[in-house]
């Protein structure tokens, strides 16, 4: 009765590096996990390394130890001791100010994985000794990113991946809300560095939160997004110093008369167009060419195939490679490199027609030509010149009336 009863009560708070970069900041994510305690709920948290690089402990710090480890369990153990010093130096803070605590690694929160380092997936989370500990009136502080195989082996779980533990962590404990705090104010129509009217967005559905975050939007990690939106995990994205932010649910005004809520930007990408060499070349010739691609481990996305070709995006970095796989075959390539991938997102989109039109008005009217583009029920993807980006971003987040 007691697991049942906090259960409901339960808030998994996450803190970011910057958010326990200094000792003033570490003070103030204190006071959020007090006002939780002081509000009759239990609070687990979920800590990230403390800081960014050159910061001691910060993840990319800990990696120039060892510049050229490959992805393995020397280096996932590595790493992972940025995320447990901070979860232990919280635990201790907590301490001084009589919050009972106790410091965890992902593998003693009962966080299991595959054995894939560098990148891990969640097998499954054991929440029975967070369970036991909250019981006993004992604040969790688990280190985030991390986690262990089968045989004991530490696992990470990929850039980011403390999200996906808090995720995790929160959707294992049944009824549990999730808060994860950042040095922003929350989930923001585009990217404030680069559109200054940019702003907080007061409320996401679950989809629209995992488009923006797949698309490049720095909110969430996009594998704890998509986590949360399949697990209907209840979760805010709020200001560490504020607590203003955004509230993600299954329950977020939809407004079809403003059908985009966000804006997301990824650069660096060529588009490609395959063709067959010889007219009238077999069928079956763009299966052989998806699977040379799969087969390699390189990534595309905005796919399209029609009498004309195929098309798609590949990370420039990739391109050379992509482009190797063909150079012996019957495919002759066409490429422009250094393009960004726009998206809108928003669940107005469904339904309301005219808004491919007024993406590419907008863009017209902009002087930004339009390389590519894709679609889904709630977003749509437009390839433009990488130079070009940001006059694109400013054009799209003005036209659909994000300014606020």
């Amino acid at each position: 009765m007691e697991a049942t009863r906090l259960a409901r009560t339960i808030v998994v708070q996450k803190f970011g590096g910057s958010s326990l970069a200094t000792p003033e900041l570490r003070e103030l994510a204190a006071q959020r996990v007090m006002a939780v305690l002081d509000a009759g709920q239990a609070a687990v948290v979920v800590t990230s390394a403390m800081g960014r690089l050159p910061a001691p402990y910060a993840t990319d710090s800990l990696a120039a130890l060892a510049p050229h480890a490959q992805a393995g369990p020397n280096r996932d153990l590595l790493l992972a001791t940025g995320e447990m010093i901070a979860a232990g130096v919280f635990a201790e803070l907590l301490g001084e100010r009589g919050v009972t605590s106790l410091a965890l690694t992902g593998e003693q929160a009962g966080i299991l994985t595959d054995k894939t380092h560098g990148d891990a997936a969640i097998a499954r989370v054991d929440a029975a000794r967070l369970r036991a500990l909250l019981a006993a009136g004992i604040t969790p502080v688990v280190a985030g990113f991390q986690g262990a195989a089968a045989d004991g082996t530490i696992t990470t779980l990929g850039r980011g991946g403390s999200d996906l533990t808090a995720v995790a962590l929160a959707s294992s404990l049944g009824d549990a809300k999730l808060e994860v705090f950042t040095d922003v104010d929350g989930v923001m129509t585009a990217d404030p560095r680069r559109v200054v009217d940019a702003h907080t967005i007061g409320a996401l559905t679950f989809e629209e939160l995992s488009e923006l975050a797949a698309h490049g939007a720095r909110v969430m990690h996009d594998k704890a997004a998509e986590l949360a939106h399949s697990a209907r995990t209840p979760l805010a994205v709020r200001s560490l110093r504020t607590g203003f932010g955004t509230e993600i649910s299954d329950d977020a005004f939809i407004d079809h008369s403003r059908p985009v809520s966000g804006i997301a930007t990824m650069e660096g990408y060529t588009f490609v167009h395959a063709t067959p060499e010889a007219a009238g070349a077999k069928s079956g010739w763009e299966r052989d060419a998806f699977k040379k691609l799969a087969d390699a481990g390189i990534s595309i996305d905005c796919v399209n195939v029609n009498a004309a070709g195929v098309f798609f995006i590949v990370a420039d970095k990739e391109y050379e490679r992509a482009h190797a796989l063909f150079q012996d075959g019957p495919l002759a390539l066409r490429a422009r490199r250094d393009c960004a991938k726009i998206s809108i997102v928003g669940a107005g989109m469904r339904g309301t027609p005219g808004v491919v039109f007024r993406v590419v008005d907008a863009l017209s009217r902009a002087g930004v030509p339009i390389i590519h583009s894709t679609d889904s029920n709630i977003t749509v993807s437009v390839l433009v010149p990488g130079s070009q980006a940001g006059i694109a971003e400013i054009a799209l987040h003005d036209h659909f009336g994000l300014k606020g």
